[in-house]
């Protein structure tokens, strides 16, 4: 097995790193890779970004989105978080064994006197909460393994990133499942550093036999490819958005206007169709309005950019522009 060095923690780059190894550059060996991300939410294969994201939280608060080649579902990483890759060539023996990739983590708990232990379908948990998700994509014979390990998370971002208001959602995407969380710091019996950490969990990895580790840092060749990468699909919104599942996406407030419901089918991204009703009263024909925003970006920028040329009140009788983006957007 060799230990591909990654220092970088952009989100983007560590995603397109991932797909790098297991589609492009073949070492002939298994992997293993430990890397972290930057304040991120990663989004399952198989989900609706929108469904998963306190939208206007993530936006104020410059936490990147990315989707991953595998399904499950949607995990919060930030400098607190370790996350480990392990790629097979003899994938079929592994295939959704998740318990055989669990096993060096709980290993190496013990040796720091925790006891942790491998639950459910594809989660490790210490004292019944869990920290550590996993997933697993397959390409030809190979398997993809990942998974995040909570070590001194803001657990209170987790939440508030991940928590979506209580509008109506409704999609054929992956919903994720909330579980009760925990980190892995509050339960040392003495403190280490994720450092610390980072290098019981290789040798973990490794069987214990640290003269086995072969460690191989990125070239300029490989930088280079996993950039462009990086650059046409994982920082893209057609990538981390446009995949999303098609929507129904409704919510109701009530305004110095009157009550209004928003009700608008989302595919691929973008607004499909879109309905405006209420008790409201009209200046211009709200069709007229509803007409501005059919078949563009479900994206604040572009929702501010629309909005930025227009005044919802010649449409709506005292409804402001700030009003009518509440009505967009969770």
């Amino acid at each position: 097995m060799i230990n591909i060095i990654n220092n970088s923690k952009d989100s983007y780059f560590n995603l397109a790193l991932e797909e790098y190894f297991l589609k492009i550059k073949d070492l002939k060996e298994d992997l293993i890779i430990l890397w972290q991300n930057d304040p991120t939410i990663v989004i399952g294969k198989n989900q609706n970004t929108y469904e998963e994201l306190n939208i206007d939280y993530v936006e104020r608060n410059h936490i990147n989105v990315v989707r991953r080649l595998s399904g499950g579902g949607a995990v919060y990483h930030d400098s607190g978080n370790l996350n480990y890759t392990i790629i097979k060539n003899d994938g079929n023996l592994y295939k959704n064994d998740f318990r055989f990739f669990a096993l060096p983590v709980v290993s190496c708990l013990k040796k720091l006197r925790i006891e942790a232990t491998f639950n459910g379908r594809n989660d490790i948990l210490i004292e019944g909460k869990k920290f550590s998700g996993n997933a697993q994509y397959f390409y030809n014979n190979k398997v993809l393994h990942h998974g995040t390990l909570l070590f001194s998370s803001d657990l209170s971002i987790l939440a508030k990133a991940l928590h979506v208001k209580e509008e109506k959602l409704e999609s054929k995407g992956i919903k994720s499942v909330k579980s009760r969380v925990t980190n892995i710091a509050d339960y040392l019996k003495k403190e280490i550093t994720l450092n610390n950490f980072q290098e019981s969990l290789i040798i973990s990895m490794f069987e214990e036999n640290e003269a086995a580790i072969k460690n191989y840092n990125l070239t300029d060749d490989d930088i280079l490819l996993i950039t462009q990468l990086r650059d046409s699909k994982y920082s893209t919104w057609e990538w981390n958005f446009g995949e999303s599942p098609k929507m129904t996406y409704q919510k109701q407030i009530r305004t110095n206007a009157g009550s209004l419901t928003l009700t608008m089918e989302i595919k691929n991204g973008y607004i499909e169709k879109i309905r405006i009703q209420g008790d409201f009263f009209e200046v211009k024909p709200v069709e007229e309005l509803e007409n501005i925003f059919m078949n563009k970006k479900y994206e604040n920028a572009e929702i501010e950019t629309l909005l930025y040329h227009i005044n919802v009140s010649d449409y709506i009788y005292l409804l402001s522009n700030d009003d009518f983006k509440m009505l967009l957007f969770n």
